[in-house]
């Protein structure tokens, strides 16, 4: 069963959490308390804000310490143990102040479980039907806020599966057979991290259809390319576009190269050595759309190198977009005059009323530092741990979460400024002949005329010192200052000089000759299906 498109994996769709307050009444029923639904505005209307019951704010509240605001505190292992745990370690172990965002991902794996272990005959198909009704009743409560989450309960995991037990009774209790929180979490974590790879490649394509929908309209725009961050070759506009466009086409690819080894089963190896029951887990896989069955019971419980090679993807696209953010930044400066950034994507100043800021590219240039920096958590988390399961990967998410959220978030932007920014088309052409870009066109003259590229490279820097020395253009000497340097030049030179003659010369395989660019812009515009 496929995760519908609205199942929530982002920031801005993280599900409702109720909050308590001064108003939550509590009454008793079966010896447990329970809280009416209240419910909290918050000022970032895509981010509820999240509450949950921990031991400071029961105190706060003057609730009592063994309070649960709704959630029973029996633990599901707790059949060994004699003593209660403390709630300061609830409160240091406690995930679901994180991993709530996982409850849709949990309840499709549970649905899965279930119709398996009712085609396997472990439970009656009147039990899975029950459970089938309430997860789904869950499911619903989860998404309109009116489901409660304390510490007590540990994660998301337990919380699904105590509301379940609290409404169907020992049916409830079955659904656990043949499955540990270690291959139910893998399997959930499997699951988002397959939807948010679906969404990011969504994302990238938008940008990749906004820098080709430019285009058209830019494609007699010629720009100073660079190296070192000095005038180097002119090209046009679209080569510099498309070159973006291959930068996140590369980036696409290393996501479904990762999204095949995402989408492998984990669920029925249960805690590190299988199961003795008869259970069907390419049943399961089916069921949850994954493409093969993991092979090795050990393994799956303590792999995470999906979601290192998942963060290390999200790492490269911020890369490539704090690339791009800087060389915007810098256009957009009075000393560069390029380009015109969309107010709308710009702020100003508290103190200097002149001014228009391009924060947004300075953030999304800026948040490529957390981006990394969640790579490095996940990579020193993973680093030392032994087989199977150990309890540090249960802080797998909060940096692969915060790297999502941050390249999602950043791409959106991404896409609008890239669509509406404007270039300066006067001020590049006034300035479009400095710095002799068209040396290098010069010297391939030369070697089309038979003399040695290093020969060739030293008689185009004597010339351009010449120029440099004069203050004029390559263009603007005299035929007898080429045939000074060589006898063998005449007035074909000119033939090359100048930046419009340097980028009509370039014939190679995607180069920036006309012809060439127009033929990528062609190739880029069927792929991506813009007209």
């Amino acid at each position: 069963m496929p995760a519908p498109e609205s199942l929530p994996i982002g920031h801005s769709k993280d599900p409702p959490v109720r909050v308590a307050s001064n108003e939550t009444r509590c009454a008793t029923r079966t010896g447990r308390h329970v809280v009416r639904p209240v419910t909290r505005s918050t000022s970032h209307i895509d981010k509820p804000q999240t509450i949950i019951y921990s031991g400071k704010v029961r105190r706060f509240l003057g609730l009592p310490p063994n309070w649960a605001g709704g959630c029973v505190t029996e633990k599901a292992w707790g059949g060994v143990f004699d003593q209660t745990t403390d709630r300061r370690v609830e409160e240091f172990t406690e995930s679901v102040s994180f991993d709530r965002r996982l409850y849709a991902h949990d309840i499709d794996g549970s649905l899965a479980h279930a119709q398996m272990l009712a085609k396997v005959g472990l439970v009656s198909a009147d039990e899975c039907r029950q459970i089938e009704q309430a997860l789904e009743e869950i499911r619903q409560e989860i998404e309109q806020g009116s489901f409660a989450f304390c510490t007590e309960l540990e994660d998301i995991h337990m919380h699904i599966e105590r509301a379940l037990i609290d409404r169907i009774g020992d049916a409830g209790r079955k659904l656990h057979t043949a499955r540990s929180r270690n291959d139910q979490v893998a399997t959930d974590l499997r699951l988002w991290t397959r939807e948010a790879i679906d969404r990011i490649d969504r994302r990238l394509v938008e940008l990749q259809r906004a820098f080709v929908g430019r285009c058209d309209a830019d494609a007699e725009v010629i720009l100073p390319g660079y190296t070192h961050t000095q005038r180097a070759q002119p090209v046009l506009a679209p080569h510099y576009w498309l070159a973006y466009c291959e930068k996140f086409e590369r980036d696409r690819q290393r996501l479904a190269d990762c999204r095949r080894r995402v989408n492998v089963l984990g669920l029925g190896t249960a805690a590190l050595a299988g199961t003795s029951l008869p259970i069907d887990r390419r049943f399961v896989a089916e069921r949850l759309g994954f493409e093969s069955v993991a092979a090795n019971s050990l393994d799956v419980s303590s792999d995470r190198d999906f979601v290192l090679e998942f963060a290390f993807v999200l790492t490269l696209i911020a890369e490539h977009l704090s690339t791009w953010a800087e060389e915007w930044i810098l256009w957009s400066t009075i000393e560069f005059g390029f380009l015109k950034l969309p107010q709308a994507f710009c702020t100003g100043s508290s103190i200097m009323p002149q001014k228009v800021n391009p924060d947004v590219l300075e953030l999304i240039r800026g948040k490529t530092a957390r981006v990394i920096g969640d790579l490095q958590t996940l990579l020193v988390l993973v680093k030392g741990l032994p087989l199977a399961y150990n309890r540090d990967l249960q802080e797998d998410k909060p940096p692969l979460f915060d790297a999502f959220d941050t390249v999602e978030a950043s791409l959106e932007l991404a896409a609008p400024i890239v669509a509406q920014a404007e270039l300066n088309r006067r001020a590049i052409a006034e300035r479009l002949d400095r710095g002799h870009l068209d040396a290098t066109t010069l010297m391939e003259y030369l070697i089309r005329r038979e003399i040695p590229q290093r020969t060739a490279h030293e008689l185009v820097g004597r010339l351009v010192r010449k120029a440099l020395d004069r203050g004029v253009r390559l263009q603007d000497l005299a035929l007898e200052d080429f045939t000074a340097a060589h006898a063998g030049l005449d007035e074909s030179v000119y033939d090359v000089l100048g930046v419009e003659k340097a980028v009509a010369a370039m014939t190679s395989e995607g180069s920036t000759g006309p012809e060439q660019v127009r033929r990528q812009v062609e190739r880029w515009k069927e792929k991506l299906t813009v007209t």
